[in-house]
């Protein structure tokens, strides 16, 4: 008789992901998702290997969702069996939560059971995190967890280790039911785990273990290039190739490169991918581009493996026409952001600001409330701060907290930036600029801009831009202390995400107007705040596809942003440089920033290419190099270097 099948699914980071994942991905990502099988009364999961317990009892408590998988033919017995088999598959020592994890067994029995898959949304969600560039600088710390330390890994990028720490702990905990952490395999209360079993000496964390068609064609239809390594536990070719296959998966797998491992002596599942493509034998590696096999080997020939793999990945991601150039000057360019730390005449500043909030149309008791947060917590905070960076040691209101300033931020800017005049508001981003230079309340800033789409710098971000936008005169004061301002949202990753990858807030196009509208000012204060801007905002996409470089891992760097966008940057910036006639270290900064749009730009054949010829690139950087009348020559070594090397090599 027909038994019915159910998945139920859990949230992993216990809400985390919903609240964290749009500042730190750039995607709203809502659950680290968890899944089991309730079949036969019974719920069936992997963490700890394969566990079994009454339904809703495990340690994952109740279940978010029960989701109707429809009915298997099979009975109880044949599914016991089935489970058996793959205790050795999916063991405790095996987990990875990316590569093997509870889905990747959920989606294997819902295909022995029904035929069917798991949802979509569920089983793509490793491959839609490792997509972002955080996903992919964070894929070592994951593995470091679960498999011990990547070869030539780094850690997540620091600035987002904070948040990125507290989701990791709780999902990595959440995941196995071990607390505290994730290299022992205890017991859990609630579950009845299976039988330890022997570790295996040599698993490969980027190696997918495929034991049904429903997984396997999962993988060819999200990863660009497949390896499939069809293998036997009695034989021993299979064997001496191996640990082959496992060190080119360790080298060479990625968001868009995946690597498949199929049993044909399993007595489910290997053997049906195995004769939908005619493999008799063992070992045989499979090569699929685009989901289409493009080419087969047999035996174990290490030699030939190798080479196979290194064509079907350069075929699938050929490598960018700047990656073998000889780029010296380009790549010493440090990809730090330029910061603005100035401090600032704070009794100026509050009494300027003061008179400004006066003649405003809050009410008597707004204004008293506004000013005496500005006066007793974020004045003395930021004094605080700057003398310590000054050297000077800490001022006597240590007292005062970051959440305390964080508080004070929102009761000062919940109305004020809406009624001053644009013409008004320098005082105030100054103050902001000086805050976003402290960790904890930049970090506020990303987690509000995350929740409700803007905060006090992404507010004033807007206010200036709509103004410019409307060809409104806005004087030197308002654009200087703005893009200064705008620099020093880049001082955590997570928070220029937040105007730079979430593009559904409309930041991204207003810190865009705001930098290419200043490139040409008159004053050179402010074209030099302009081409730091525009100089952090072309490192923070240039930074991933360095690291992407550095590494060799294929299809890893994430493509954000649009050539549309890269097209109109590059237009400013060239008309800039081709204009900039007095100040040497604004044409610096320019350059540099040409030389990280065109580097490795995924764009870079298709549009900036061919713009680079329509407006003379090559000709505008080297004439900079000659000098021009009544202008300055360019004498720096570093600056000149850059200019030939950008001139003849990456617009040449």
């Amino acid at each position: 008789m027909p038994a019915p099948v159910q998945l139920y699914v859990y949230d992993l980071s216990n809400g985390l992901a919903k609240q964290l994942s749009l500042q730190l991905t750039g995607k709203q990502i809502d659950g680290i998702w968890h899944t089991s099988v309730v079949v036969f009364g019974k719920e069936i999961f992997y963490g700890q290997g394969i566990s079994i317990t009454s339904p809703g009892q495990s340690h994952h408590g109740r279940p978010l969702q029960a989701i109707d998988m429809g009915e298997t033919a099979l009975d109880e017995e044949t599914f016991n069996e089935y489970l058996e088999e793959m205790r050795q598959v999916y063991t405790a020592d095996k987990y990875h939560l990316l590569d093997n994890n509870c889905n990747s067994f959920t989606n294997d029995c819902m295909g022995f059971l029904t035929g069917g898959s798991i949802p979509s949304w569920i089983k793509d969600l490793p491959a839609d995190f490792l997509s972002t560039p955080f996903g992919a600088a964070l894929r070592p710390t994951i593995d470091n967890m679960f498999r011990g330390p990547a070869q030539g890994g780094s850690s997540a990028p620091s600035s987002a280790q904070p948040l990125a720490s507290s989701l990791l702990q709780s999902v990595a905990q959440n995941a196995t039911g071990v607390q505290g952490s994730t290299s022992s395999y205890l017991p859990t209360p609630a579950a009845t785990p299976s039988p330890p079993l022997a570790a295996s000496s040599s698993i490969a964390g980027p190696i997918q273990i495929c034991s049904n068609t429903q997984h396997f064609n999962n993988l060819l239809s999200t990863h660009k290039a497949v390896i499939a390594f069809f293998t036997s536990h009695t034989c021993p070719p299979c064997r001496i190739i191996e640990p082959v296959f496992e060190r080119l998966a360790s080298e060479k797998a990625s968001a868009g490169v995946a690597f498949a491992k199929i049993d044909l002596g399993s007595a489910y599942g290997g053997g049906q991918i195995a004769s939908v493509y005619g493999v008799r034998v063992t070992p045989t590696f499979l090569f699929f581009m685009g989901g289409k096999k493009t080419h087969e080997l047999k035996g174990a020939d290490a030699g030939e493996l190798k080479a196979q793999v290194d064509l079907l990945t350069y075929q699938a991601f050929p490598p960018h026409p700047h990656a073998s150039l000889p780029l010296r000057a380009t790549r010493s360019i440090s990809l730090e952001p330029i910061l603005f730390t100035q401090s600032v005449n704070f009794e100026a500043v509050r009494s300027r600001l003061f008179s400004f909030i006066d003649l405003s149309a809050l009410s008597d008791e707004r204004k008293k409330s506004i000013e005496n947060s500005i006066t007793s917590t974020i004045i003395p905070y930021l004094k605080n701060k700057a003398d310590e960076r000054e050297g000077k040691g800490k001022g006597v209101n240590t007292s005062i907290s970051s959440g305390a300033v964080c508080e004070a931020w929102r009761i000062a800017s919940k109305d004020l930036i809406d009624n001053l005049q644009v013409k008004d508001i320098f005082p105030l981003a100054d103050l902001l600029r000086l805050t976003l230079l402290d960790n904890p309340v930049a970090q506020w800033c990303s987690t509000t801009a995350a929740a409700s789409g803007t905060s006090p710098p992404h507010a004033i971000l807007e206010r200036v831009a709509s103004a410019l936008r409307n060809e409104q005169q806005i004087p030197k004061p308002v654009l200087l202390t703005t893009l200064r301002m705008a620099a020093n949202m880049f001082t955590q990753t997570v928070l220029a995400r937040t105007i730079l990858v979430t593009r559904s807030n409309g930041h991204h196009t207003s810190l865009t107007t705001l930098a290419i509208s200043c490139l040409l000012h008159d004053d050179s204060l402010v074209r030099t705040a302009a081409a730091s801007l525009v100089f952090n905002m072309a490192a923070f996409y240039q930074a991933p596809r360095m690291e992407a470089l550095r590494s060799g891992r294929r299809g890893e760097a994430e493509e954000e942003g649009d050539g549309e966008w890269e097209v109109e940057l590059l237009s400013a910036v060239l008309e800039a440089i081709k204009m900039e006639e007095s100040n040497e270290d604004v044409l610096h900064r320019l350059v540099a920033s040409l030389a990280f749009l065109l580097h490795l730009s995924p764009f870079y054949e298709t549009q900036l290419k061919p713009m680079l010829e329509v407006l003379e690139a090559r000709s505008t950087l080297l004439a900079k190099l000659e000098g021009v009348e009544g202008g300055f020559t360019v004498s720096k070594k570093e600056a000149r270097a850059l200019l030939e090397e950008v001139g003849t090599k990456l617009c040449g």
